[in-house]
């Protein structure tokens, strides 16, 4: 019988992403990495409401622990493509995720996006997940080595992820792992900046999965840390067929510190179990709705007799009616061109320059008021788009919201043609 020996868990924003839109959830025999995109709030978003699927457990019923596994990561893709479906701010969020059961006598695996699982077996590290990504593809198509993954200009491109479509199809398998075997689940963030030798030579020797997991995260943030990296470790034993009784395990969770055993981090932030406790639902932001001014009234006044001064010789000054009625006018156009605004799109670039959806007008309004917001944050770097489709990204067209939304999520999928 296996069980879980020691584990520990660790997430970083890295060096180049202003927030962490990774979560994930450890306590054994379940673990799960899911790694979020959509850009601010909404990545977060969308991997904290697909780990919350996971608090309680893997649930009893019919099926094999695998295939349990896998309809619980379907359950998630329905509920965060229906948040992004019914909330602007969440327009195009999704998230990877990799999740791994561990039973008495092998590993259950769910998967979709190019998070990863390994199994570090005799020094040897293999990969038993594969990447759903444009690179994957081209690699298992023959058409590019793995080697030219790691500099491929499109290789954040992902082609498959957790609430883009109602339905998604989840890669499910069954390992037969054995004593002694060490598991490593982690976002790309940690792939995509050290090899797979290095990570192997890493694990192997550092003296505990708590050190090993504190140096996988320094060594991709020395390597440039351009995204987040979320690290899941654990070690598997077999205890014959002694009965249950998962013996003391180590968990280490950090982000700015080191957290209690048995936490899940979200984004960053890391909220104690029980599960039970961990399934409060996402909300939006808040949205203020402005007051419109108040109109001035179409009746006319009488005209009043003069008003005798005041004893102390001061007059009341009155405001000429001509200058408040220009004022009004001009506050009424102002609000005007404001709420056409709103009505139209576009594609830019971010500061830290990956593809944008912007609601609104491509220019700076008065006082340096920007007309425009962020609707939608993509993974995709401007830089490494074909020429053809960085045009598309710095000539600031005006579209609706569906052809702003559409562009960017090919320009993510790889769906996007080069012109």
């Amino acid at each position: 019988m296996l069980r879980v020996a020691d584990h520990a868990a660790r997430t970083d924003t890295g060096r180049q992403r202003p927030a962490n839109e990774d979560s994930y959830f450890a306590s054994l025999p379940l673990f799960v990495v899911a790694d979020g995109m959509g850009g601010a709030q909404a990545g977060e978003v969308a991997s904290r409401t697909a780990v919350e699927f996971f608090t309680d457990g893997l649930p009893d019923g019919p099926g094999t622990p695998e295939e349990r596994l896998a309809a619980l990561v379907a359950r998630a893709n329905a509920r965060i493509h229906e948040l992004a479906s019914s909330d602007d701010a969440f327009a195009g969020m999704g998230t990877t995720l990799t999740a791994a059961y561990v039973g008495e006598h092998d590993l259950a695996i769910a998967h979709v996006g190019d998070s990863r699982l390994y199994v570090l077996r005799d020094g040897a590290l293999t990969q038993l997940t594969d990447d759903h990504s444009l690179v994957g593809e081209l690699i298992r198509r023959g058409q590019i080595r793995a080697e030219e993954a790691e500099e491929h200009p499109q290789r954040s491109i992902i082609t498959r992820a957790l609430g883009i479509e109602q339905d998604v199809v989840v890669d499910h398998h069954t390992w037969p792992v054995r004593d002694g075997d060490v598991v490593l689940i982690c976002s790309d963030g940690l792939t995509g900046m050290v090899s797979d030798a290095r990570v192997a030579e890493i694990v192997s020797e550092a003296p505990s999965l708590s050190v090993a997991a504190q140096r996988l995260i320094a060594a991709a943030n020395e390597a440039g840390g351009r995204d987040n990296i979320t690290v899941i470790l654990f070690r598997l034993e077999d205890v014959g067929s002694i009965g249950g009784g998962g013996g003391s395990s180590q968990d280490t969770t950090e982000h700015d510190a080191v957290t209690a055993p048995g936490t899940t981090e979200v984004g960053g932030a890391a909220a104690t179990e029980p599960a039970t406790a961990a399934g409060a639902a996402a909300a939006g932001p808040a949205t203020a709705v402005a007051a419109p001014p108040a109109q001035p009234s179409g009746r006319r006044r009488e005209p009043r007799a003069p008003r005798p001064p005041r004893e102390d010789g001061r007059r009341r000054r009155r405001v000429p009616v001509g200058l408040l009625l220009g004022f009004f006018l001009v506050v009424a156009i102002l609000l005007s061109a404001y709420y056409a605004s709103q009505t139209v799109y576009f594609v830019g670039t971010s500061n830290d320059g990956f593809v944008t959806v912007y609601r609104g007008l491509p220019y700076d309004g008065p006082a340096g008021v920007d007309l425009y917001s962020v609707n939608y944050l993509s993974g995709v770097p401007v830089s490494e788009l074909p020429a053809g489709q960085r045009r598309l990204v710095t000539e600031h067209k005006l579209r609706s919201r569906d052809d702003a939304q559409d562009l960017v999520r090919q320009m993510e999928t790889g769906a996007l043609r080069s012109s």
